[in-house]
């Protein structure tokens, strides 16, 4: 399906005034939202700038206290009646609400962290926010965090800045909620959300969205993920002092013909973890919670299947063939299925240039593991921690850094519904996905106490997330694709959409 990107927001801002079954947008302040909107686009392009010209990076405590400081004056710049910082046993969180005095409210989910980064890596400066043009897509603005998550978020608030400068009253109530350790996986969100009064304020909306900026480039699509893979973040070490056995600290190599060597030690306790081609994870009853995807989420995924392009996705990737050279569709099966064992990184001995002969005294390895339905971050590392004493390895230590389960949410529920019908109404091809591989804490929201809804929603296109050069596009020369303006107008058409969804 070709989209006509400018004539397909020219009938969205029309057509708000015809959203049915609800409070209703009036002809008179849908003329003034899109003027509102072009208005404050500047603003909001510095507003992301200055954003990520302040990066809060939990890994390395830094920008702490600034990150909450200034997430909150976001929150009260954008029209928040309150904002307060909620201290966690790590980093603090942020709690906004917005009352409009309608009859529904939606929660909104920010992050206010970034993942760490190396600036010889970029081809600017990663903290500028140097907008440069992007053959294909338009202008773009590099630098940490732009697309994940400041760059969506910008675009969220500046839909609120809108209806403020337009003088028009919000169709829904808001509740905001931020972190600032998503990316160390979340270990301390859930004291923020199971605060009192966040949980009172959370339990009375209709669901939670993280704000996004996802549209295929291609075919200016986007999928809306009906759940996602849970995480596990940890490291193995392996030491000599904790062995009882190799040196306690670095000592020549040499020594290796009669001493023992932790690093090796930590080979063989990983090589248990997964089969031989490292694709099947093989920790005792690891598959004992997982539940199968049912005959609809396949029926999903093969939809989605036959409307993405393999290809695209190959180059994107830069990798040549799937798993077992497996088809397209199936690979999307085992995306959405599997749980996975990770290696994030092996820190041993000597790394600088050239040979050190040194037989190490430690070795570890960063690793994740991601969960389906129905396993849990407890029963996981009750399994982890029985398997490798099982095979002798009960010195290898175990230091879990954050995590949290899958989410999943109804199909049928009316966030959901919501986000179909925007994109409906506005042109956008949509699928649904049963399940993304990637992780964010929703089952914070979507599990007990709440049982709300919860996923990710928004329009405009990004990349390079925890990588160099990720990138977010504010000005927009691919007709499929929603610049920073265009999408404002997304989330401004959402928002009544939200408030007309049964």
């Amino acid at each position: 399906m070709t989209i006509d990107r400018r004539a397909m927001l020219k009938a969205g801002a029309a057509g708000l005034a015809g959203a049915a079954a609800g409070p209703a947008l009036a002809a008179d302040p849908a003329a003034k939202l899109r003027p509102a909107v072009e208005a404050g686009h500047a603003a909001a392009v510095e507003r992301l700038r200055e954003w990520i010209a302040l990066p809060s990076i939990a890994a390395e405590n830094r920008g702490y206290p600034e990150g909450p400081d200034y997430m909150r004056r976001l929150a009260l710049d954008a029209g928040f009646q309150t904002a307060e910082i909620v201290p966690s046993s790590g980093k603090p969180g942020v709690f906004a609400t917005l009352d409009a005095g309608a009859k529904k409210t939606l929660g909104i989910y920010f992050m206010y962290d970034v993942k760490q980064y190396d600036p010889k890596e970029w081809s600017s400066p990663p903290l500028e926010g140097r907008i440069v043009d992007k053959p294909g897509l338009g202008r773009v603005m590099v630098g940490r965090g732009a697309v994940n998550q400041k760059g969506p978020e910008t675009v969220f608030l500046a839909a609120l800045h809108a209806f403020r400068r337009a003088g028009v009253k919000l169709p829904v109530n808001l509740v905001l909620v931020a972190e600032g350790e998503e990316e160390i996986a979340s270990p301390n969100f859930h004291e923020i959300v199971q605060t009192p009064r966040v949980a009172a304020a959370l339990k009375k909306s209709v669901g939670v969205i993280i704000p996004t900026g996802w549209q295929n480039p291609a075919t200016g699509a986007v999928t809306l993920a009906l759940g996602a893979k849970g995480a596990m973040e940890f490291e193995l070490t392996v030491s000599g002092e904790k062995w009882g056995r190799g040196p306690k600290g670095d000592i020549h190599s040499s020594e290796k013909a009669r001493v023992d060597s932790p690093p090796w030690r930590l080979v063989a306790a990983l090589s248990t973890l997964v089969s031989p081609d490292g694709n099947t994870v093989m920790i005792d009853g690891i598959q004992d919670k997982v539940v199968p995807l049912t005959p609809r989420q396949r029926e999903l995924i093969a939809m989605t299947a036959r409307a993405t392009d393999e290809a695209v996705v190959k180059r994107q990737l830069g990798v040549a063939r799937w798993i077992d050279d497996m088809d397209w569709e199936a690979s999307l099966v085992r995306l959405a299925q599997v749980p996975t064992v990770n290696i994030q990184g092996l820190v041993s001995g000597y790394t600088g240039p050239g040979g050190k002969t040194v037989l190490p005294g430690r070795a570890t390895a960063k690793i994740e593991i991601r969960l389906v339905p129905d396993m849990t971050i407890d029963d996981t590392l009750q399994k982890l921690r029985a398997h490798l004493d099982k095979r002798g390895f009960g010195d290898v230590e175990i230091n879990v850094s954050g995590g949290y389960g899958p989410t999943q949410t109804d199909e049928a529920s009316a966030l959901i519904r919501a986000e179909l019908a925007t994109c409906e109404r506005l042109g956008v091809p949509a699928t649904l996905a049963p399940r993304l591989a990637g992780s964010w804490p929703g089952v914070i929201f979507t599990g007990p106490p709440l049982g709300l809804p919860a996923g990710q929603f928004g329009f405009g296109h990004g990349s390079g997330a925890h990588a160099p050069d990720e990138y977010f596009l504010i000005e927009s020369t691919n007709p499929k694709v929603m610049g920073m303006k265009d999408a404002t107008m997304g989330f401004v058409d959402f928002l009544y959409q939200v408030a007309a969804t049964a």
